[in-house]
């Protein structure tokens, strides 16, 4: 599922920038931003997907009572 693998991306690139910036680290905390701005991007997609889903479907969509 898309929202798993985005949440999946952010919480990976918070630790990853928590790390680096504890050691550091400024590569890992770029890293760690990536994978969030990665994340956010698959939620946007998702999101942007549904809409036009639901536009798709609210065009389509036949009136029973015709």
């Amino acid at each position: 599922m898309a929202g798993d693998d985005s949440t999946m991306d952010k919480l990976k690139g918070k630790a990853k920038e928590a790390v680096g910036k504890v050691t550091g680290d400024s590569r890992l905390e770029g890293e760690g931003q990536t994978d969030q701005t990665k994340g956010k991007a698959k939620d946007a997609v998702q999101n942007a997907a549904d809409k036009a889903r639901g536009a798709k479907d609210s065009l389509t969509r036949k009136d029973d009572d015709a």
